[in-house]
């Protein structure tokens, strides 16, 4: 049951000190106002979230509600207290009326000001929250050669500001959601009324009120509460900082899922052929773009079967192999006291290490370290005889290959899915590598996000939705109005 805000304000004051014992940075500002200052009231709120000079503003406004604001004898009601700070511009905001405790501890926690009077049953709050935000710069991890350069930042208001400067229309609908448990973290998602699938819509809808009490601090603790296959190595959504790819998105039927504190957007649901698009391809002339997408889905395919591919022929199918080639193999593997299969496995684990270093190592350094570690395990490995130079070739082409992919998550699951590739070609070849691809042919084919097939447009096929797959279609074609979803019968 809601405690309901007492008309002393001692008894107020004396719940909110026991509610937030030990908390050193919440204030509690006295002050009086009115005819002789006889009217008492206090300001509770945390001073490391919101700026000095808008505290000082605030009190030197509240020192000035004076006689004629509440008369001689009057005791002081909601409506002159309203007019008063509307009048004197304490906020930009209209103030509001809080009639429960639990409603200003909520107001005091999300880093507004709670005001309590004296014998008044009712609080004032109004926004304060000033937390300085990382100002809007170039994106870090999806950058462009033309194009806009506008990143999203870590400040929810701003992101929402970056998708409607750009999408100015009223059929673009955002809801505003609050996480469960201690974060209650601002959650926002959004979608353009007629692009999206009504279907897709509520599938959604269900699995985000089905969070709860969940505990909510980034963007991703939302993907894996709503995904379809929480094992599966593939991202069944993607991940955006530019806002242009974002809207682009959202026009395309797409539902951003914005939250406070993540410099990220969650775009659902997710298809397979999607992750091979970058913002640019549509910046860039037809053919060029065109050509790029084909070498992302040959990068895509070496880095998943490159090393395998290499482990199978060598041990298996030598007779595949040109001869030149075989006899320049056979001379480079000469004195390699390994056979291929742990030759690759153990070059794959010092580039994955080399890898993580650089991406956890400080930014000056870590380039570097990559950079040397590269050139200096290799070398090393094959002076001193563990790994042969075709197989550092490999494995360095491997790598580059995966950089090609613009969306990380999906080069990630690259990453798991090269070594039971690997072992399958150690143990049975051309054919142990049709095997494990077959099945991860199935294991997409069975994969959905939102509920939407996950390899669609390509399966279940869909003619007038290949036009931005394979290759990308002239914007004369592209262009034109979304897709109209209706609601079944």
């Amino acid at each position: 049951m809601k405690r309901p805000i007492s008309d002393q304000l001692d008894d107020n004051i004396g719940h909110i000190e026991a509610i937030f014992a030990k908390n050193s940075d919440l204030v509690f500002r006295h002050w009086s106002y009115g005819p002789d200052l006889r009217h008492k009231a206090c300001s509770v709120y945390y001073e490391t979230l919101m700026q000095g000079e808008i505290i000082n503003y605030m009190k030197s406004s509240l020192q000035d509600l004076v006689a004629h604001e509440v008369g001689p004898g009057t005791t002081i009601t909601p409506e002159n207290v309203i007019s008063f700070f509307e009048k004197n511009g304490v906020s930009e905001k209209k103030a509001e009326l809080l009639d429960h405790l639990d409603q200003a501890v909520e107001q005091i926690t999300s880093g507004n000001i709670v005001i309590f009077f004296n014998q008044w049953n009712r609080a004032l709050v109004y926004r304060s929250l000033t937390i300085e935000s990382r100002p809007i710069s170039e994106p870090a991890n999806e950058t462009v050669v033309q194009g806009p350069r506008e990143s999203t930042v870590e400040n929810l208001q701003k992101n929402i500001g970056l998708l409607r400067v750009r999408l100015t229309t009223p059929k673009f609908k955002t809801v505003a959601i609050s996480g469960g448990g201690e974060t209650k973290t601002r959650v926002i998602y959004g979608y353009v009324e007629g692009a999206v699938d009504p279907e897709a819509l509520q599938e959604f809808e269900k699995r985000i009120n089905q969070i709860g009490q969940t505990e909510i601090l980034e963007t991703s603790f939302i993907e894996q509460l709503i995904e379809d296959s929480t094992w599966s190595p593939f991202p069944q959504h993607r991940y955006t900082e530019r806002p242009d790819t974002a809207v682009a998105a959202l026009l395309a039927g797409k539902i951003a899922i914005l939250v406070q504190g993540t410099g990220s957007i969650l775009l659902c649901p997710g298809l397979f052929v999607e992750f091979f698009q970058s913002s640019e391809d549509y910046y860039q002339r037809t053919v060029y773009s065109s050509m790029i997408r084909w070498l992302r889905i040959v990068a895509f395919a070496l880095a998943l079967t490159l090393p395998s591919i290499y482990i199978a022929l060598s041990t298996f199918h030598p007779e595949l192999i040109p001869t030149v080639l075989l006899l320049t193999i056979i001379d480079t593997r000469e004195g390699i006291p390994l056979p291929a299969f742990f030759e690759a496995l153990i070059m794959e684990f010092f580039f994955e290490l080399l890898r993580e270093a650089g991406v956890r190592l400080p930014k000056p350094v870590g380039s570097a370290v990559s950079i040397v570690g590269a050139l200096v395990v290799g070398e090393a490995a094959i002076n001193a005889g563990i790994a042969s130079p075709i197989m550092v070739i490999i494995v360095a082409l491997t790598g580059i290959a995966s950089f090609t992919i613009p969306q990380y998550n999906i080069a990630i699951a690259l990453r798991i899915l090269r070594f039971p590739l690997m072992v399958s070609a150690s143990v049975m070849g051309g054919f142990g590598i049709m095997i494990v691809f077959l099945l991860i042919l199935l294991h997409l084919c069975k994969l959905r996000s939102l509920g939407q097939p996950y390899l669609a447009p390509a399966a279940p096929f869909r003619l007038s939705e290949f036009r931005d797959v394979v290759v990308r279609a002239p914007l004369k074609t592209l262009l034109q109005l979304p897709r109209k979803h209706t609601p079944k019968s």
